[in-house]
């Protein structure tokens, strides 16, 4: 009973809250980033077409290295929020979890 006493204790702890938001507003951020990534080349495609059929080779036209750039924007903020959670947030939840096994 003791031990349970003890887990709620810190799943209210201020420590526990802060790392919980940090969590949100990382996947907030990177999610609202992806959306202007995606939702942006979307929208240039409707408004501006003459600009991404625009020849740059001989069967290349801009929207392509536009639309390959969208999808290498995505691995990038995928690959940041991995890094992050690696190096902060995996670190810090066990932490956490040894203290609350440790009392």
């Amino acid at each position: 009973m003791a031990r349970l006493e003890h887990r709620r204790a810190l799943l209210e702890s201020a420590e526990f809250r802060h790392l919980v938001s940090r969590r949100w507003r990382m996947s907030l951020v990177l999610s609202a980033l992806l959306f202007v990534l995606y939702y942006g080349y979307i929208l240039l495609i409707a408004t501006n077409r003459a600009l991404l059929s625009r020849r740059i080779g001989e069967a290349t036209t801009l929207g392509i290295p536009l639309g390959a750039g969208v999808i290498a924007g995505a691995w990038l903020l995928t690959a940041i929020y991995v890094v992050w959670a690696n190096r902060y947030y995996d670190a810090e939840a066990a932490r956490l979890r040894t203290r609350a096994e440790r009392d």
